[in-house]
């Protein structure tokens, strides 16, 4: 039976597939440490420790992109499963798997409909990735589905304050709210995009209906000097006075 896609999630899908090579160009050398990294800025997950020993584990990733992140997992003998709704995206990572000399599934799809059984992993994780594309009222219930109890959930991503603050007129980030708090859920970007977010509040309900305790909330501060090919210098120095990006740790009871 041909996949369902939900609006949103075929809208993002061609959006990627068209943008997947300018994506990886611009982006490559930034994401494609020889270590795990998270987010914006590139922060070692050693440092940050969020992910933890892998070895052993069965590990979900959400939104693999060119699997840079899975890549180095399965280096750290994690036994690794890449998903992204995007065919161009999984294209360049068949080429870094081949280059990298690793093999493991790559799976094409949306996050909203996990094509698992469940409690298939121990550990499933997004870095940006199909958390800020899918509506997380139907990804998180599908990723607690999938995950083994005392399985670990973990993403980054943007958070409300990004959102709230983002100036559409000046187009860029500013020290004033721009729209409500309440009621944030979808968001229409400029570029065409779908993307999602919710107050903090119902991202708490929403773990705890779908079986997840929340183990912690890191707002990320980025260091002093960090680059991001993500974000200019003005956006880096906002992400330093109010947090722009967030990791939810959340585990299956």
């Amino acid at each position: 039976m041909p996949e369902e896609l939900s609006e949103h999630a075929s809208r993002n899908r061609a959006l990627w597939d068209r943008q997947a090579d300018e994506y990886q160009d611009l982006h490559r050398e930034h994401i494609g440490r020889p270590e795990p990294r998270w987010g914006l800025w590139q922060l070692p997950e050693d440092e940050l420790r969020v992910l933890e020993d892998v070895a052993g584990k069965d590990v979900l990733e959400l939104g693999c992109g060119a699997a840079q992140w899975s890549i180095l997992l399965a280096g750290r003998g994690a036994r690794v499963v890449g998903m992204d709704n995007s065919e161009q995206q999984l294209e360049h990572a068949r080429r870094a798997l081949a280059a990298a000399g690793v093999d493991f599934p790559l799976v094409h799809g949306s996050a909203e409909s996990l094509p698992f059984e469940e409690a298939s992993f121990d550990v499933v994780f997004a870095d940006h990735g199909a958390n800020r594309f899918a509506d997380p009222h139907r990804w998180v219930p599908d990723a607690a589905r999938v995950l083994r109890r005392d399985g670990l959930l973990a993403f980054s991503g943007s958070t409300p304050w990004e959102v709230l603050c983002w100036n559409e007129e000046a187009d860029l980030m500013g020290p004033t709210l721009q729209r409500d708090y309440f009621g944030l859920h979808r968001v229409e970007e400029q570029e065409g995009f779908v993307q999602f977010e919710l107050p903090y509040g119902e991202w708490i309900a929403l773990f705890r209906r779908s079986g997840l305790a929340v183990e912690e909330l890191r707002e990320i501060r980025p260091p002093e000097g960090a680059v991001s090919t993500y974000r200019t210098a003005h956006e880096t120095a906002w992400a330093r006075r109010w947090p722009m990006e967030q990791i939810w740790r959340v585990r299956k009871e």
